[in-house]
């Protein structure tokens, strides 16, 4: 849960940078917003947020 509100706050922020700073326009912002919403209700979404989780914890096992 904190992983996907966290991830949700991130991609949130480089939308609103690229909106802000590389001239993203307020309809492509709508349709990446519309294209994540309905990609969260489709089949698919399952094998997203697992490998999300191995991304997240293959990066959180890196010793830097």
């Amino acid at each position: 849960m904190i992983l996907s509100i966290s991830g949700v706050v991130l991609l949130g922020v480089i939308v609103f940078l690229f909106f802000r700073k590389d001239g993203l326009k307020l309809s492509h912002a709508l349709v990446c917003a519309l294209f994540g919403f309905y990609l969260a209700g489709s089949a698919i979404a399952p094998s997203i947020k697992a490998g999300g989780a191995s991304l997240a914890s293959l990066l959180g096992g890196l010793k830097l």
